[in-house]
């Protein structure tokens, strides 16, 4: 992992922390308090950013690190990191989450992805102490199927296989007299595509504010921070680092919960010129697709909507714009970017279902069982 890469992400990394604690000293306030808190981040962030540089674009590796890890997570569109329950898969995208509720709950999750693309995610947490000290352990796991293998000749060899797998740890902590939880987890990566390996290493940052008066998460997740400890072919590649940020709120007197997600905050330019909707001229020259402001500002946004949050049965809905608008098709609707599910708890078990639309030729759905052995 290269200087710049690291300096580029620390920056960035501060940029968000800082508009988090901004928004949080807003809602705490007094106003001195409010004043201090951005005079300082302000010049930290400006030395930051004084001794560094922008980065844009590149490819990653381990990208299946980025899949949804739960019907939950898929049916409210991915990536919410504002939830504060017993749901135990939340530590996967925010460790903040990390709380003495989830405690002795054993989630599992299995999807079918594509073809024969399979994956499935597991986490546990357990609190081992008076102090109510909680600490989880996840899994996530891919398997890309089996492939023909051909020789430059074309001639057929043998039949491979790819798999990834990583393991987590996670830890969150309570900040004393403040509803502010900060949390971290860890990961060890091992990616087998046929007879290449590399393993990795990983970290995970979230931070998380419950304003329990107006009922309402503010959450910051930075993932990703990592590196290869051993390559595929000696070619060191970076990881998908991706910085998110979220709020949720439930209604007063409606029994929804809603979430706002802004993903992948650490590049601004997200879209691309479908090649597709190149226009022709007259004189036979085609002109790429212009993205606009307001079209890529959009393709940060996950919206999603649960209905009855905290009773035994609810309802979920979410809508990706990044999903929907890459892969939406000229000339036909085919709603692409859409999710839902529910889930239903009978006494320890909690079932968990989504459907998430991507095109007209596939989809995917994810099965969850969650066991409270504690009850």
């Amino acid at each position: 992992m290269d200087f710049l890469f690291v300096i580029t992400s620390f920056k960035v990394t501060i940029y968000c922390i800082y508009n988090f604690i901004f928004a949080v000293a807003f809602y705490l306030r007094p106003t001195a308090i409010y004043s201090m808190l951005k005079k300082l981040l302000l010049y930290f962030f400006l030395i930051i950013c004084a001794v560094s540089y922008s980065q844009i674009g590149g490819k990653y590796t381990y990208q299946f690190l980025n899949l949804v890890t739960s019907p939950r997570q898929a049916a409210l569109g991915g990536k919410v990191i504002t939830i504060y329950d017993n749901d135990v898969n939340q530590v996967h995208f925010n460790p903040a989450t990390i709380n003495a509720e989830m405690d002795n709950h054993l989630a599992l999750n299995y999807g079918s992805y594509f073809k024969e693309v399979s994956y499935g995610t597991a986490s546990y947490a357990y609190t081992y102490d008076r102090h109510l000290q909680t600490i989880q352990a996840g899994v996530n796991y891919v398997n890309y199927g089996n492939f023909e293998g051909y020789d430059e000749n074309g001639q057929l060899t043998t039949e491979f296989t790819g798999s990834e797998i990583a393991l987590s740890f996670g830890y969150a902590y309570n900040i004393p007299f403040t509803d502010i939880h900060l949390g971290a987890s860890a990961k060890l990566i091992s990616s087998s595509l046929e007879t290449y390996h590399s393993f990795g290493g990983a970290l995970d940052i979230g931070a998380l504010y419950i304003d329990e008066r107006n009922d309402v998460n503010w959450g910051l997740a930075v993932r990703n921070i990592g590196t290869q400890f051993s390559t595929y072919n000696g070619i060191k590649e970076k990881l998908p680092l991706e910085i998110i940020i979220g709020v949720s709120q439930e209604l007063e007197n409606v029994p929804i919960r809603w979430h706002l997600t802004i993903e992948n905050l650490q590049q601004w330019n997200i879209a691309f010129s479908n090649p597709v909707r190149a226009e022709s001229s007259f004189d036979g020259t085609d002109s790429e697709e212009k993205v606009s402001f307001v079209n890529n500002a959009l393709r940060h946004v996950i919206v999603g909507v649960e209905l009855f949050p905290k009773k035994a049965f609810n309802l979920r809905l979410g809508y990706n714009f990044r999903r929907a608008e890459e892969l939406r098709l000229q000339e036909q609707r085919n709603f692409s970017g859409v999710s839902l599910g529910f889930g239903l708890k009978l006494n320890k078990l909690k079932f968990n279902y989504s459907y998430s639309r991507y095109t007209l030729a596939g989809n995917t759905s994810l099965f969850g069982l969650t066991i409270n052995f504690q009850e």
